[in-house]
């Protein structure tokens, strides 16, 4: 039976800045939204707000579901399920970040611009596709995703 690798991320926005984490992936620095795999019996918003803790320190949850993403990565022949959440910030000032996770070599806050700019540094295509997806007003409820766990 088949099956895909199930992820969470998130984009988490404060005065027009985006969260990114920058991090090794096979010997290469690349950034990517904070984002991790799904644990067992572990819902799907639980696991985002882990991985946001783990890769940035904070403690934050999402108002909505952005979208559900499949992607196949032939070099590694895996297929990922990513569930991306969203998180936006009213505050006036970049909250601090301070990454758990010992493969995370620091978090950023970034204008639209300066991820372009990266873009052969991002750690897969989904990292700008779900930026412009925010960017384009996409949202699902967060109710749309039932866990019966």
């Amino acid at each position: 039976m088949f099956k895909p690798n199930t992820t969470v991320s998130c984009i988490v926005v404060c005065q027009n800045h985006f969260l990114l984490v920058e991090e090794i992936d096979s010997g290469k620095t690349v950034f990517n939204q904070p984002a991790g795999h799904l644990e067992a019996n572990e819902t799907l918003l639980a696991a985002a707000q882990r991985e946001l803790y783990e890769e940035t320190g904070l403690s934050l949850m999402p108002q909505a579901l952005l979208g559900i993403y499949q992607s196949y990565v032939p070099v590694k022949n895996i297929q990922y399920l990513r569930f991306c959440y969203i998180i936006e910030l009213e505050d006036e000032t970049l909250p601090p970040t301070s990454p758990k996770d010992d493969d995370i070599i620091a978090a950023h806050w970034m204008t639209y611009p300066q991820i372009v700019e990266k873009k052969g540094s991002l750690r897969s295509d989904m990292v700008k596709i779900c930026i412009d997806d925010y960017l384009a007003g996409k949202r699902i409820p967060l109710e749309s995703v039932q866990s019966y766990l």
